[in-house]
């Protein structure tokens, strides 16, 4: 005969789901607050987005207290009072309460993306509204939900028009799958017209036909709000990266922007027109201490004087050139010069850009922030794989050593993974080397789907990758890395004879308690672990942890 449960067992089981079922609700006011934040500084700041954010603070705050989530009470609280001091500055945020803000909501993500998820506490979760998938081929939207969900998107698929009205009344999804022909010829487009029509802002579609579209039916999904026009048969991993670019919300960094002016008055100007749509400055007076201020400052962008006592606003750019550093930093000169042939002159010297006072502050602003995000973007496809996406080799190695130096700063793990596709020749043998790069596309993609964005991802070489995770000690990361590996095994391959199977082998290495590890006895170790794993029957990851003497 079976025991009975003990009460006070069942009491505890009922405490742990009211604890999780409450910070799930918190959570959820904080990603709110976190979008919110995103698309104010994708947007012009003004008063009314402002004054939404604080009364987000408040709302986060008061939840948090109430359900003894003491992490969020306390960042809630610090936002809220700085948000107060923006409004009562009349929503002019200098640049430290820039940064400050921009700190305080990196430490809320943060906070939200250790917590929450069914497979570890460091399993970033997955996106928190779902992905609609309608297709007139039920087992095709089935199967496609099944992908989506192995790597990690809540999807869920609607057999009809109706269904999918009901869906969308009870939830707004991140993103919608819609077959041109959802429901009868065109219906799908029509469907999805309608929506757009009944909404204030655009929802995120891809359409889907099983056959080639015409230019017609191309540009009816264009005037739908379609994002893309997929046809024939579906690459999960394909699919999945365009879903992902749609629906990815990421806090990223504001634009940092050194202003060199020996006018104090002219420097101000510049600081609050820049600061006052979230972009950080530094405003120095003495040129000639410019080189420590972009040693210091580290800025995506620099604004210069055309004429100073000490030295010519030209001069100062051609000596900026001669550091290799700085050779793509983007150099923008704001000078009362209105000669032609001289502003051409400047701009020889090494400028991007020549600006005319007086300027209007959204004229500058908009110039700024173009030249400042594409300096990002080639900075990033030069520091980037051009197949995956991820990180290349070089910087990889350069972001660990980075870690590790933070790590032995604040005394915490860092843990190392390098990961190995198993058979990955055989599949190039097998089936040629474009299924061998989808498969590589694929697990690049689970890996960012699954783990946290302060973990850091990098393709090491060929069919081998890196993972950076800090403030993870071996015991997470093998968690983390075995649920992943288990993971993408389920994972179904489209190649010309079908559909295969992939797995990897993993080793992982741990720097504890910030011991003097470097960087390359860190891949050591974790290469070691890995060949461990290889030579013990490939899919499945080894630790090989380092503890100091």
């Amino acid at each position: 005969m079976s025991e009975l449960p003990n009460t006070a067992e069942l009491d505890d089981n009922h405490l742990d789901k009211l604890r999780q079922h409450f910070a799930q609700r918190v959570s959820h006011q904080a990603q709110m607050l976190l979008e919110a934040w995103i698309r104010l500084n994708r947007s012009e700041w003004n008063s009314e987005a402002l004054a939404e954010l604080e009364q987000g603070c408040e709302r986060l705050a008061k939840s948090a207290q109430r359900f003894e989530q003491g992490e969020h009470a306390e960042l809630a609280e610090q936002l809220h009072n700085l948000f107060a001091q923006v409004r009562d500055n009349r929503n002019r945020p200098n640049s430290g309460q820039i940064q400050q803000l921009h700190s305080l909501m990196q430490q809320l993500s943060k906070i939200g993306m250790r917590l929450l998820d069914d497979q570890g506490p460091v399993l970033r979760p997955g996106a928190r509204k779902p992905v609609y998938v309608c297709l007139q081929d039920q087992e095709r939207a089935e199967r496609i939900v099944q992908q989506l969900k192995f790597f990690g998107m809540r999807a869920q698929a609607l057999d009809k028009p109706s269904s999918f009205q009901q869906a969308i009344t009870d939830r707004h999804p991140s993103l919608l799958m819609m077959d041109v022909d959802f429901g009868g010829p065109s219906l799908g487009l029509s469907l999805a017209q309608h929506i757009q029509d009944s909404r204030p802002d655009r929802l995120p579609i891809v359409f889907y036909s099983p056959e080639a579209p015409d230019t017609r039916t191309q540009l009816a999904a264009v005037r739908a709000g379609g994002q893309a026009l997929l046809s024939g048969n579906i690459d999960p991993a394909r699919l999945l990266e365009k879903l992902d670019a749609l629906t990815c919300q990421t806090l990223e960094e504001p634009y940092r922007v050194l202003i060199v002016d020996d006018s104090r008055a002219q420097a101000m100007f510049t600081e609050q027109a820049l600061n006052g749509v979230g972009i950080l400055t530094y405003a120095l007076t003495e040129p000639l201490k410019v080189m420590d201020a972009l040693r210091n400052f580290s800025p995506d962008l620099i604004i210069l004087d055309m004429y100073m006592p000490e030295c010519m606003g030209p001069e100062l750019a051609r000596m900026i050139r001669q550091h290799e550093r700085y050779v793509s930093t983007p150099i923008i000169f704001l000078s009362a010069e209105d000669d032609l042939d001289k502003q051409l002159v400047a701009m020889g010297e090494g400028g991007d850009d020549f600006l005319t006072k007086p300027i209007r502050p959204r004229h500058l602003v908009t110039t700024v922030r173009h030249r400042a995000d594409r300096a990002r973007t080639l900075k990033q496809r030069m520091v980037c794989d051009s197949l995956t996406g991820l990180y290349n080799h070089t910087h990889t190695l350069q972001l660990l050593e980075d870690a590790l130096h933070r790590a032995q700063q604040n005394g915490e793990p860092v843990s190392f993974a390098m990961l190995d596709i198993d058979f990955f020749k055989k599949i190039n043998d097998s089936h040629g080397h474009p299924a061998g790069d989808r498969v590589i596309k694929s697990l690049a993609l689970f890996l960012k789907q699954r783990l946290r964005r302060t973990d850091s991802i990098g393709r090491y070489g060929g069919e081998e990758f890196a993972v950076i995770m800090p403030d993870t000690d071996s015991t997470a990361a093998l968690h983390v890395l075995d649920e992943i590996r288990r993971r993408f095994s389920d994972i179904h391959h489209p190649v010309p004879s079908g559909e295969i199977i992939s797995t990897f082998s993993a080793g992982v290495a741990t720097s504890y308690d910030g011991n003097d590890l470097s960087a390359q006895q860190l891949c050591s170790f974790a290469d070691e672990a890995l060949y461990q794993a290889k030579h013990g029957g490939r899919n499945q990851v080894c630790c090989h942890t380092h503890r100091g003497d």
